[in-house]
């Protein structure tokens, strides 16, 4: 058989980099420059919708409220509670007819405080906390973390948060027990090592002066907090506090081809996709990209895709480009097509007993499609349509760009979710699509930079098909 014949048979997952030109592998550092600012920046979901709207606005994007009629070509978003956010732009196609979506979702597993957070302790002051998404307890003790997010007076005073980033701040840790007396802790079970009620950020140790009162560092703390924030105990009660690794965002590896950060899952997709949507100019079919809430805890709640704020936001782009028509927005799920933009689990070679190898995603090798995810006999799957799946190889295919089609894990050993079964629910082709991720979940992800540009080749091409 020849040679060419035989790769003609074969479906060959080869290594990205090999055979790439200068001029390509400048615009894939280049652009994964940018992506490892955008996660030194954005942290958690406020702070991501805060860069997003920044971008979008410098890009010509306007909040569709200020619009009163849609045109072809208008640049339009919405802001969902500074949690969420949808963007789209105005295709020459009636909305009727489709529209062409790419979801992410913004949250990533964290420690969020507990409602009243602060104690004191045998000389230590601390904040309580509660574990957000599906992470390993022990991966988040030893490490250096920092603090993000709101707090809301009860006068509606709104007050931003961020300590531990800036190299003058301090940072703040969980303790963890020395080995010469873990002996009991190493017999337990991984997953048991720390529990979840032992998860308390460590904050300070230095007591008031004043002699009379009982929780002295405590008090010190909300002493300092009080004149940095002009907050007292009572505001913890309204905020939104979270705790996330203060590791930077870096290049990983000797050759650089790797970007090793917190937040990967799924802020890889968000900025991929937002990237994607500023380069578009005109479109045929109106493109939008969806920036999600609390895909880690089930996409509930009136930030997640459960809610139906996305519905509203599409009812606004039919309203305003006066196509009112009864059960429209049925219509235009029903003729839709979505790439849900999320992570998948890169093959590990140290860990390869969990996966089936011809089935992997492997970092360097291009964009991940999953045509289902679930677990154990595929539950809670989307499963995408052979002829969708078709319809996405043919795009990639002719737009040059590399892919691989894989599951999650070993048949009953894996398994996950997107947000691709809620939009399949109303009707929309949907496959997952997204980047190979190691160590997912944990405080500190790798990515591959070839993956990176590959994402953002995909979502433009889909966008542009």
């Amino acid at each position: 058989m020849e040679e060419n014949q035989k790769n003609n048979l074969l479906n060959k997952k080869e290594i990205g980099w090999k055979n790439l030109d200068t001029r390509e592998k400048e615009a894939i550092f280049s652009f994964s420059n940018g992506y490892i600012k955008f996660l030194n920046t954005a942290k958690t979901e406020r702070e991501a919708v805060c860069v997003a709207k920044e971008i979008a606005e410098s890009n010509g994007f306007r909040d569709i409220s200020t619009f009163d009629k849609l045109n072809p070509g208008d640049r339009v978003y919405f802001v969902n509670r500074e949690k969420s956010m949808y963007l789209a732009i105005l295709g020459t196609e009636k909305l009727e007819k489709g529209v062409q979506i790419v979801g992410s979702h913004i949250d990533s597993p964290r420690l969020d405080l507990k409602p009243n957070p602060l104690y004191e302790d045998s000389g230590f002051a601390y904040f309580k906390t509660h574990y957000y998404g599906g992470i390993k307890k022990y991966q988040w003790t030893t490490i250096p973390l920092s603090i993000h997010g709101v707090i809301v007076k009860s006068n509606g005073q709104k007050i931003t948060v961020n300590i531990g980033e800036d190299d003058s701040d301090p940072i703040f840790t969980i303790t963890d027990l020395l080995p010469h007396l873990a002996q009991d802790q190493m017999e337990k079970k991984l997953k048991n090592g720390i529990d979840g009620e032992d998860l308390n950020l460590l904050l300070g140790s230095i007591p008031c002066d004043n002699e009379k009162e009982t929780d002295k560092i405590k008090l010190n703390i909300l002493n300092i907090l009080n004149q940095k924030y002009d907050i007292t105990e009572a505001d913890f009660l309204s905020s939104e506090l979270e705790i996330v690794p203060a590791f930077k965002a870096r290049s990983l590896g000797f050759d650089g081809s790797m970007v090793a950060a917190y937040g990967q899952d799924d802020r890889v997709c968000a900025y991929t996709s937002l990237s994607a949507m500023m380069a578009l100019e005109n479109v045929k079919t109106t493109a939008i990209c969806i920036l999600s809430d609390k895909e880690e805890i089930g996409s509930m709640g009136n930030t997640g895709m459960e809610s139906h704020m996305f519905d509203y936001f599409v009812s606004e782009l039919l309203n305003k480009s006066g196509e009112n028509k009864p059960n429209l927005l049925d219509k235009v799920f029903c003729f839709s097509k979505m790439l849900s933009a999320d992570v998948d689990a890169g093959f590990d070679p140290i860990y390869a007993s969990v996966s089936d190898k011809t089935n992997s995603a492997f970092l360097g090798r291009g964009i991940g499609l999953n045509k289902y995810t679930g677990a154990r006999g595929k539950s809670g799957a989307s499963d995408a349509n052979a002829e969708y799946v078709a319809w996405i190889r043919n795009l990639l295919e002719k737009n040059d760009i590399r892919y691989q089609i894989s599951e999650l894990g070993k048949v009953d050993v894996g398994g996950g979710g997107t947000i691709a079964y809620i939009l399949a629910n109303k009707g929309v082709d949907v496959i997952d699509c997204g980047v190979p991720v190691l160590s997912m979940h944990a405080p500190y992800e790798v990515t591959s930079k070839f993956d990176i540009y590959t994402a953002y080749k995909t979502y433009k091409a889909f966008w542009e098909e």
